[in-house]
């Protein structure tokens, strides 16, 4: 019973430690953004590539403390990347996504709040990046009604920049 308790203490511990080191990161990053050239809507895709990572540090130490064996943990993290690997070659598209969400991030003119009109021969969609994901470029139109476009579409249209309103 006394193990178990010192269990739930350490557990309790790395909780709080991740909640501060998040919210120090989530400052640094604010004001990094802040007195920087950047758009202050381009830290929200920062703060959530760090808060997986994070998770996924703390998901880990949670592990161990509970006494999941090291080298069953990094069988399990093998076997699982294995899986995803393999789901992505086999899934190419899901693949593309994740490159050009990257392209997007580092290496686009179209950043978070900008007004964009994506030209295509059938149907053109006018409204404003609210955000940039892995998958996903989400933009929210004046009806007020949000429209997801895959990254790798988004990269293969032509995309005009609309000026603020």
């Amino acid at each position: 019973m006394k193990i178990q308790n010192i269990k739930i203490i350490e557990t309790v511990v790395a909780i709080v430690v991740y909640l501060i080191l998040r919210g120090v990161t989530n400052k640094i990053i604010d004001k990094t953004v802040a007195t920087s050239f950047m758009r202050k809507t381009r830290a929200k895709i920062v703060k959530k590539g760090i808060d997986i990572i994070f998770l996924i540090i703390l998901f880990t130490i949670v592990l161990i403390v509970w006494g999941v064996d090291q080298t069953e943990l990094a069988f399990f993290i093998g076997s699982v990347l294995t899986v995803i690997g393999v789901a992505l070659f086999a899934q190419w598209s899901i693949l593309s996504n994740i490159t050009f969400g990257i392209i997007l991030f580092f290496n686009h003119f179209v950043k978070l709040d900008d007004s964009v009109k994506i030209m295509d021969k059938e149907y053109d969609i006018e409204g404003r990046v609210s955000d940039i994901g892995l998958f996903f470029v989400i933009l929210k139109t004046k009806e007020d009604e949000k429209v997801s476009i895959p990254n790798n579409v988004f990269m293969q249209k032509m995309i005009k920049q609309q000026k603020s309103e």
